[in-house]
């Protein structure tokens, strides 16, 4: 063999090495950085089961938990790549995805009713064109703002026409108590100890503007490391099931993390929250795709934003293996 074709073929030998070792690094993870959410019941049960960490000990993986407080900070944890796997509200979701977030929405946790708009008694509030000129608590970002939004909306008025103190979800609900604000775009189970614990109202609620739990990974992730979002959701399709078949244990674990009332806890999942949906696809694109519109209209998202585009490269069902 001439020089030249041994040094050629030493080098087209040295990239495939080096394409290989590559491949393998990105094959070879140590860490698995997952969320955990009061809102996400589902992610209590994955936890407290050891379902991931007996699925992925024998690869020598470890399975790092994170608490999010709200769908802002899965979003904020996700972008940052301090989570891998982030629980948010669809709509949420679509608004970071918007936003440059590169996330894919790839399982449904939960079809909730988390999310309504809360008052004091003693305000007179009682619709949402009382809200005019008032004090509101929200965290933006997230399905309890995006529904204050659309219900404004659906009565010929906008944020400008009220206050919007941006509050995270638990401050909001002790600003309403303490009658800081007049109202509170609350979320469960907070929503619901407001109102067992301190007499607040529920003065709007609409269920099919709430937008569905939905499980997210890094694009970057799935990417790389596809047969390991498989395997994680095939562990919360294990979770899922559990919780379904265990409703009173599932209380007790939400119990336990909230350090809220049994009488809190199963208003939240005995009233507000289905466990019955997994799998992502036309259903959900369809009520998240309604909620992108909607705040396209309220001016939140820019006019020239493809929200339909945006939706579909949102949501990517081939790595779920639920049926349902």
């Amino acid at each position: 063999m001439k020089f030249w074709d041994r040094a050629r073929a030493s080098l087209a030998l040295g990239f495939a090495l080096i394409l290989s070792s590559a491949a393998n690094a990105a094959d070879k993870i140590t860490e698995i950085r997952i969320d955990w959410a009061t809102y996400n019941p589902v992610s209590l049960a994955l936890k407290d089961n050891g379902l991931l960490e007996k699925e992925f000990e024998k690869d020598g993986i470890a399975i790092r938990w994170v608490q999010s407080l709200g769908s802002n900070k899965a979003l904020e944890f996700l972008n940052a790549s301090s989570l891998d796997f982030g629980s948010t509200a669809g709509a949420a979701a679509l608004v970071g995805k918007i936003n440059g977030n590169p996330i894919k929405s790839i399982y449904v946790y939960s079809r909730p009713e988390w999310t309504a708009l809360v008052t004091r008694p003693d305000t007179g509030i009682t619709k949402v064109a009382d809200l005019k000129g008032k004090r509101i608590a929200a965290t933006r970002g997230t399905d309890p703002h995006i529904f204050l939004v659309r219900a404004l909306q659906d009565v010929g008025l906008t944020e400008k026409d009220v206050t919007v103190v941006v509050l995270q979800h638990g401050d909001g609900k002790a600003a309403l108590i303490r009658g800081d604000v007049d109202a509170w775009a609350g979320l469960d189970p907070l929503m619901a100890s407001a109102e067992i614990e301190n007499g607040a109202k529920l003065f709007h609620r609409n269920r099919e503007a709430n937008s569905w739990g939905v499980l997210n990974v890094r694009e970057a992730f799935a990417n790389e490391h596809p047969d390991i979002v498989k395997r994680v959701l095939a562990a919360y399709e294990k979770a899922r099931e559990w919780s379904i078949a265990h409703p009173a244990e599932l209380q007790k674990l939400l119990v336990t993390a909230t350090k809220l009332p049994d009488a809190v806890i199963a208003k939240q999942l005995g009233e507000r929250t289905d466990l019955t949906f997994s799998k992502i696809g036309p259903l959900q694109r369809d009520t998240i795709l309604a909620a992108g519109l909607a705040l396209q209209k309220a001016e939140v998202i820019k006019p020239d934003v493809d929200v339909a585009a945006i939706v579909d490269s949102l949501i990517d069902a081939k790595f779920s293996t639920a049926s349902n």
